[in-house]
């Protein structure tokens, strides 16, 4: 007999018959397409031999979520560890290829763990101008007894030229106010509110408000390195506006492609494992009625384990 899930797990999965039916929309390509051909499409290839018929410089916002350099299974599909140095030659093997598909003003972020994120900042400063390293806090992790626990992951923003996209109004941070300063007798960039006082600050490199999807969260998936929508919403905004491009080369179970159509980007995404594309057809599809992003609400990245009773409020209080 199959193991019964808790009445709370909520992790999304697929029956023979649901995978049957997502294969169907899933894309492989045999010849070059256009933009218009693949845009909000899941392609289910291996991506050496999609990126030869993707289009040249029709991506707005890369976001590249590699194997780190570690033994790892995914559904089937395993990434051994190697050495640094051949690391960086796999680097290099698809970040090389993939920059054809930038627009003189595209973003990019690349993913890494302490293992290989020396790998990809060499790498990426070879074919991009790398702006600031992004670090996050990964509230899970396995405690060490001779080692400092492994609790969070970098993420390295390059872009293409110095023309690129940053909306900081959209990811500003909001963060109590310890010491009020008034003008006149009026709060100065603060709002008083019954839960505390609050201003909207301008967004660092150090993210500390995520939490990585568990088995009561609605976007959870098996997929083993999958990243928050959270995390997702923070990118596409800061990078994109609505309508451009947002393009995943390793899709994974489609965190990417839900929350670049959650916020009204297009998007097109490559994954080699039908399991997972067809994971991620389930979400796209979810998504045509629920875009709510855990933590982003009312156009605010709210504080971790922010309860409902202190947004409401933060939100409803007068200015």
């Amino acid at each position: 007999m199959p193991k019964q899930k808790s009445p709370r797990n909520r992790t999304l999965t697929l029956s023979d018959q649901e995978q049957k039916e997502y294969k169907k929309r899933l894309l492989r390509l045999r010849s070059p397409v256009s933009v218009k051909e693949i845009l909000r499409q899941t392609i289910c290839q291996d991506l050496f031999e999609t990126i030869p018929y993707l289009p040249s410089a029709s991506v707005d916002l890369m976001f590249i979520d590699p194997p780190y350099n570690l033994n790892k299974t995914f559904h089937g599909h395993t990434f051994t560890e190697i050495s640094l140095d051949k690391y960086i030659e796999y680097v290099d093997t698809w970040l090389k290829k993939l920059i054809r598909l930038l627009k003189p003003t595209a973003s990019v972020y690349i993913c890494a763990d302490w293992r290989s994120s020396s790998a990809i900042q060499m790498v990426a400063q070879k074919y991009l101008k790398v702006i600031n390293r992004i670090t996050w806090e990964r509230e899970k992790g396995r405690g060490a007894n001779h080692n400092w626990k492994n609790a969070c992951e970098d993420i390295w923003f390059c872009t293409m030229t110095d023309d690129f996209t940053f909306n900081v109004e959209s990811v500003k941070t909001l963060k109590p106010v310890l010491a009020p300063y008034k003008e006149n007798g009026k709060p100065k960039d603060w709002t008083k509110t019954p839960a505390g006082n609050f201003r909207m600050t301008h967004p660092s490199n150090l993210w500390c408000d995520l939490t990585i999807p568990y088995w009561s969260m609605a976007e959870n998936t098996d997929h083993p390195t999958q990243k928050p929508e959270k995390l997702l919403a923070k990118i596409i905004l800061a990078a994109t506006r609505p309508g451009e491009v947002v393009f995943d080369p390793f899709g994974g179970s489609g965190t990417t492609s839900v929350v670049a159509k959650k916020l009204g980007r297009n998007f097109f995404s490559v994954e080699i494992n039908e399991y997972y594309a067809c994971l991620t057809e389930k979400r796209l599809e979810l998504a045509n009625d629920d875009t709510r992003i855990q933590g982003y609400e009312n156009d605010i990245f709210w504080p971790r384990n922010t309860p409902l009773s202190a947004r409401k409020k933060i939100l409803f209080a007068p200015t």
